[in-house]
């Protein structure tokens, strides 16, 4: 099979002729595992490793200065400023911490989902032949948070609810927009649009359900709405101890729930799988606070084998580390994890 026959397969409740796996990493071990494993490119990588990548691609906004696939980090749109910190950028202005009224949201110069270029999508899908390609994405109370402050987004859930509506309605608005635009464009080489979210601590949550519910979750059902009516499939990413929300990301319609970091509390590999195993396929699994950095390769192989063990046996499962990989973990690590999925995935 191809890795998009494999992952294909598995969104549609079958088995592959093997368990699918997926890579995550920063530039800079992505940049090592290359020296380390003398490949000349990303493409010959994810052969060498046997790699079912799934290809994050996404529309071209031209007046960006930061390139990328996750819309909502090309913060030169937004108009947020940043600081580089190693591979990832943190914010260093909020366009809207200032603002005091919905007047001020609605004056806010906004992107247009009509000045992206979905051609330079396809175009650049068509290098993917054979691969998976994930080809727009949403994660609106992650962009609030960068254009208001973290802080101040919070309370207004609390104390500012109409400016916490007026921002979360804009950026879902220009998120169904674009999303649209993809599917209809570029729809016949996309498998997968990105419903996304960061609400989860290593402890609990962000926000209460209540509130997940009341500011997030009739607009993404929407936006999964959307997507499945064009027959397309959601990847849902959200870090952290997420538990009391998959209920409620199960009705909103995801198809894949990412990165099941089993070390936070109630994440258990076991209790989500009896639970929600067959109403949803896992992605991720294999822990990158821990295991991966500082465990042996052996460990590895252990912990790859008892994912599989405990996450493929409902509506499917493929395997990957929890978010990035960092350039703490030992390419001997990287290389036993893939060679794991080999040996325990048929």
């Amino acid at each position: 099979m191809t890795p998009r026959e494999r992952w294909l397969t598995v969104l549609a409740g079958d088995k592959p002729d093997r368990v699918p796996c997926d890579y995550w990493g920063t530039a800079e071990i992505t940049q090592r595992l290359l020296r380390d494993l003398g490949c000349a490119s990303e493409r010959e990588l994810w052969r060498r490793l046997g790699v079912d990548k799934c290809i994050y691609l996404g529309p071209v906004h031209p007046a960006a200065r930061e390139q990328g696939w996750h819309l909502q980090s090309l913060f030169s749109i937004w108009h947020v400023e940043t600081q580089s910190i190693g591979d990832y950028q943190e914010d260093a202005f909020h366009p809207l911490a200032g603002a005091e009224c919905v007047n001020d949201i609605e004056t806010f110069d906004w992107p247009r989902a009509e000045d992206f270029d979905v051609g330079e999508l396809r175009r650049a899908s068509e290098e993917w032949e054979g691969y998976p390609i994930l080809g727009a994405t949403s994660e609106p109370f992650y962009l609030n948070c960068r254009l208001r402050g973290m802080e101040m987004a919070l309370e207004d859930l609390i104390a500012r609810p109409e400016i916490a509506e007026a921002i979360l309605g804009r950026i879902f608005a220009f998120d169904a927009a674009l999303i649209e635009r993809v599917l209809v464009e570029a729809g016949d080489r996309v498998d997968l649009i990105y419903l996304a979210e960061d609400l989860g601590t290593q402890n609990s949550l962000l926000l209460s359900p209540a509130l997940f519910r009341r500011f997030l979750k009739p607009r993404m059902a929407a936006l999964a709405d959307l997507v499945h009516r064009c027959g397309k499939r959601i990847f849902h990413h959200d870090d952290g101890a997420i538990r009391a929300l998959i209920p409620d990301l199960l009705e909103v319609g995801i198809d894949i729930l990412n990165p099941v970091q089993w070390r936070c509390r109630g994440m258990d590999r076991a209790g989500l799988a009896a639970e929600f195993g067959g109403r949803v396929v896992f992605h991720g699994g294999i822990d990158n606070q821990q295991t991966l950095p500082f465990g042996s390769p052996q460990d590895v192989r252990n912990e790859v084998k008892e994912s599989i063990d405990l996450l493929g046996g409902g509506r499917g499962y493929i395997v990957a580390p929890c978010h990035n990989l960092q350039n703490n973990t030992p390419t001997e690590n990287v290389v036993a994890l893939y060679e794991a999925v080999r040996t325990f995935g048929r």
